[in-house]
């Protein structure tokens, strides 16, 4: 046999495989494995950075080949998918008028890149059943760290990681406070739902999480971040789903019970007493949280100030912060690369274009959750304690709150726009939408 005959028959020879590959990739056990492959990152990030990449590395590589690229492409054209490949395109772009050397500049894409997965989840969740699946994974193992929380919080000698504060079992409070802020809030409405429905059992059980949950982060563990988006959240809630009467009374109880668990929570009194302590440091030896960030952003506008429609470049926050602590003394000295707040974080790097780009993000993320669908509810919760929280921390570049976004909003987001593809289509009944009276 010559060799332009084996040539020829190549082809032939691959053609039954590539046939069968086409058909498995479409078929239901492999959009399957995709699912479960979402809901092991969702329950893997509360305990593991490590895990959570891999997983979404092997998501990805599950999802790709079952993508329909034309859909895909044309689906873009949404401002939910444009705006954050829009960002992570001038991330990309910044390398060329950033002046530090390029392993830096390459290093300052990575914050951004999470970003990129936004349009796959949206793409992939948009056709799935099982986004739900992905939200319940992230609960339970919420929960699950959360009683082990407690546990370590009295028997410190059972913490599995060597983590600084205590009920802290692993990671960190700030990382832990925005899970179980996050999970506390999206079981309001389904407690709420199950409560006008007279399902009394299932209220009980989410009011129970709910509660247990909060009472966690103000006995236990407390980011102080966190005290400031749940008391907008809770006003979102209530303007949102309930009446004027019920709602009144909701924010009279939640003052009340307040009131009492500042008198019964030593923990909460001494990080709300921390605050004074931390604005009239003057270095870093001691508690200094709340006098680093007033430097850091004092330090970032004026950064801001020498290049403020393009920024310094991607990668440059440190190297500005290096420049302006020569022959300082104290907290003026301290070199960071971060300066805790998202908007001075895109700001020092692209100026006002990537703030541009970074608002126009969130508004088009919240515009697609303005439905009263609990996925609608869900990814509302997420964007908006990442707006929130991002005025006192650049959650968005951070591995765990950014993540915690993408996987939100590209979850909940394919949820809510499958919802609306349905209400739209022929002959399909509109879904149940919760009351606003009680």
């Amino acid at each position: 046999m010559t060799v332009e005959s084996d040539a020829m028959l190549a082809p032939a020879r691959l053609s039954p495989w590539l046939d069968r590959f086409h058909i498995w990739r479409r078929s239901a056990i492999w959009l399957l494995a995709a699912d479960i492959a979402a809901v092991l990152i969702a329950a893997s990030l509360p305990w593991s950075t490590s895990a959570t990449s891999i997983l979404v590395v092997l998501w990805l590589i599950i999802v790709v080949p079952t993508i329909d690229w034309e859909t895909f492409v044309q689906d873009l054209t949404d401002p939910a998918r444009l705006w954050p490949i829009a960002l992570l395109a001038l991330a990309v772009f910044g390398t060329l008028w950033a002046d530090g050397p390029w392993p830096t500049r390459l290093h300052g894409i990575k914050p951004v890149a999470k970003l990129l997965l936004i349009p796959f989840l949206l793409y992939h969740f948009q056709r799935s059943q099982r986004g739900s699946w992905v939200l319940i994974g992230f609960l339970a193992s919420c929960t699950l760290l959360m009683m082990l929380s407690w546990i370590v919080l009295f028997v410190p000698g059972l913490k599995p990681a060597n983590t600084l504060s205590a009920g802290i079992p692993v990671k960190n409070y700030i990382d832990q406070s925005q899970e179980f802020a996050l999970c506390a809030f999206a079981l309001a409405l389904p407690a709420l739902i199950a409560w006008r429905w007279k399902k009394w059992r299932l209220a009980a059980g989410c009011l129970a999480l709910m509660l247990a949950f909060i009472a966690n982060m103000l006995f236990a563990a407390l980011a102080r971040t966190a005290l400031i988006y749940m008391a907008v959240l809770l006003v979102l809630f209530a303007a949102r789903h309930l009446s004027r009467r019920p709602m009144l009374a909701l924010l009279a109880s939640v003052a009340i019970a307040g009131a009492l668990v500042w008198t019964s929570s030593p923990h909460l009194r001494q990080r709300i007493a921390d605050i004074g302590v931390e604005y009239q440091a003057r270095d870093i030896s001691g508690i200094a949280s709340t006098a680093q960030r007033l430097t850091y952003w004092r330090k970032s506008i004026k950064f801001i100030a020498e290049a403020p429609l393009f920024g310094h470049g991607t990668g440059s926050i440190k190297a500005q912060f290096e420049r302006d602590a020569g022959g300082q003394t104290g907290l003026e000295a301290e070199i960071v690369n971060n300066p805790h707040n998202q908007t001075l974080a895109i700001a020092v790097q692209w100026g006002l274009l990537g703030v541009l780009l970074l608002y126009a993000m969130w508004l088009s993320h919240l515009v697609m959750f303005t439905g009263r669908t609990l996925a609608g509810w869900i990814g509302l919760v997420v964007v908006v304690q990442n707006v929130v929280s991002s005025l006192l921390n650049s959650h968005l570049f951070d591995f765990h709150q950014g993540w915690l976004y993408v996987l939100g909003v590209g979850v909940a987001g394919g949820m809510s726009l499958r919802a609306a593809r349905r209400r739209s289509e022929p002959g399909s009944t509109a879904t149940l939408r919760t009351r606003r009276s009680f």
